[in-house]
């Protein structure tokens, strides 16, 4: 791995008692752990002083990695794993309160031991302590003034939510203590911080050297939970580049409204879609080497920012069929929902350049013509999903650049991965939908398209219509096939079809001329048909010849046509 430092193994008194400093970066996400992870940290100890109970133990406990960026000798910026040395720091806080409380000169002297090896030592000049730890911009004032002196803030409702977790995990660990029956004496205290934690407590200490190396470890390790994420890594690097405090508080506005639309989760993935207007073939892995490439300053950084909010709404949209921007284009909503339905995420950059670039109707039509394209490759093709994202970045580069200008023009360059009619009807022939879960919705999309089209009447999303299985899950007397055929016969889009909800419940595992008289009194179209196509059987041949029926309707259906 490129600029890779130096990997060890570390316990929590060496990490923290060797001189070494670590600090957050200022615009890192703030403190997040809540009682579920104090809980499970105290646990974690008191395994530990179980085990060390026992002759002969040295049982350690692994707390996870933790990615550190070198800044000089003396100090590190945490990339990964602040919450937990934050967390164990507050526990070593509340063990110096106790000892404080139980009072006398040896438990002081334990009290100032502890704080100078693993809170902050003095500088031999000014006297004045030199933390540790420091944590972001937005956390560090109170843990250094309040929490690292043990003084209680003054407006505990006034304070963010993050300082409030800082106070509220230095109040559990007080409490935690008072009731320990077997903490209370000084040595016993103090043992627990030194022997326990400092030296039970191990840590895989990846040190690195740049930005991109952080990164690049970050993926790979791909830490979940509460600890860092890939848009905390994002965002550090964009503030890291702006160095005007006027210009700091403009991204950081604007920074906060995008995130509240794209949702922090959602970011990398957002960032990426964007980048692809302008550039095919970005992986994931890619990400943060290609925008420290692009972008190299603060004007750069307040320009990528302004960029992606004018983009943000739209990729908010396309995640929800309900959403407001859809209100005055309501012949898009129908197209979204497919496309949800779908989740057909590739398509964003070139939605991206058609809304920009294309009227309203042109726009919508772009829309279906992606609900047809994504049918035809990926729903029922099963095609490789790699080659619809490069076609679609070059798309929407095609369409920036102005070099072409209508929903045909988009559509003709998409002609590679339009499958064409010969081969989607023989793939339809053979589709099979297991109809569990979102299956079912599917199953149920592709029937109504049909039926909207034998009765010349559009199938309503919400329809009451429920999915049957014309040879049941579990069919009784009266039905021939082979077990060893049935479960691949069952869930062909020929065996299946739309029913009343209470004609499916009464059809139920019934021998098929008996299902066959429902189905002829069924208000569905596609039913009807079925009933009156089958002979007094259904098996094999019928299902074969009933899908090539289907097949052949689809491809008219599911067409793109601008004759």
């Amino acid at each position: 791995m490129a600029h890779l430092l130096d990997t060890k193994t570390s316990t929590f008194l060496a990490l923290l008692g060797n001189g070494h400093r670590f600090r957050v970066p200022p615009f890192q996400r703030d403190y997040a752990w809540e009682e579920e992870q104090w809980e499970d940290l105290w646990a974690d100890l008191n395994e530990l002083r179980a085990a060390a109970g026992r002759p002969g133990s040295a049982e350690k406990h692994y707390m996870g990695s933790i990615v550190l960026e070198s800044s000089s000798e003396e100090e590190s910026k945490i990339i990964d794993g602040q919450q937990r040395l934050a967390t164990l720091s507050i526990f070593v806080l509340a063990v110096i309160d106790r000892l404080e409380i139980l009072g006398g000169s040896e438990n002081l002297e334990r009290s100032k031991e502890l704080r100078a090896r693993f809170i902050g030592d003095k500088d031999a000049a000014s006297l004045v302590e030199r933390p540790k730890l420091s944590l972001n911009s937005n956390d560090d004032a109170f843990f250094q003034d309040n929490v690292a002196r043990r003084k209680p803030p003054k407006n505990l409702r006034g304070l963010s939510r993050s300082n409030r977790l800082l106070w509220d995990c230095f109040r559990y660990f007080c409490k935690i203590l008072e009731k320990d029956a077997l903490l209370k004496d000084g040595q016993a205290l103090a043992s627990l911080v030194s022997n326990i934690a400092g030296r039970g407590l191990q840590f895989i200490v990846i040190a690195v050297d740049d930005s991109l190396s952080a990164y690049t470890v970050f993926e790979t390790l791909n830490a979940r939970g509460l600890e860092l994420s890939t848009t905390d890594l994002l965002k550090n690097y964009l503030f890291s580049l702006v160095k005007v405090p006027s210009d700091f508080q403009v991204l950081e506005r604007r920074w906060q409204t995008l995130i509240g639309v794209v949702k922090q989760e959602r970011f990398p993935e957002f960032l990426r879609f964007h980048l692809l207007c302008e550039e095919p073939r970005i992986r994931a892995q890619q990400l943060f080497k290609k925008l420290r490439a692009r972008v190299r300053s603060g004007e750069d950084a307040l320009a990528l920012i302004d960029a992606l909010h004018d983009r943000a709404e739209l990729f908010g949209a396309l995640g929800d069929a309900s959403h407001s921007l859809w209100i005055d284009r309501r012949p898009c909503v129908p197209h979204v929902r497919t496309l949800l339905l779908f989740r057909a995420t590739q398509i964003t950059p070139l939605v991206f350049a058609a809304f920009e670039k294309l009227d309203e109707a042109a726009f919508a039509r772009v829309l279906e013509i992606l609900v047809v394209i994504t049918f035809r490759w990926s729903v029922v093709g099963g095609l490789n999903p790699n080659d619809l994202g490069v076609a679609y970045s070059e798309a929407a580069q095609a369409l920036l650049a102005g070099k072409v200008r209508s929903a045909k023009g988009v559509f003709d360059l998409l002609q590679g991965i339009y499958v064409e009619d010969a081969k989607f009807e023989r793939d339809f022939t053979f589709h099979r939908i297991v109809t569990n879960g979102a299956n079912k919705k599917l199953a149920k999309y592709i029937l109504g398209k049909i039926e909207g089209s034998l009765s010349e009447r559009e199938f309503a999303e919400d329809d009451p219509a429920t999915i049957e299985h014309v040879l049941p899950e579990n069919p009784g007397g009266g039905w021939a096939l082979p077990a060893e055929r049935h479960r691949d016969a069952l869930f062909r889009l020929g065996n299946l079809t739309l029913l009343e909800r209470g004609a499916n419940k009464d059809a139920g595992n019934a021998p098929f001329p008996e299902k066959r008289e429902r189905f002829l009194a069924s208000t569905y179209a596609v039913t009807r048909e079925l009933a009156e196509r089958a002979p007094e059987e259904w098996g094999l041949a019928q299902i074969d010849a009933r899908q090539e029926r289907l097949a052949r309707l689809a491809v008219a259906l599911w067409r793109v046509d601008f004759r």
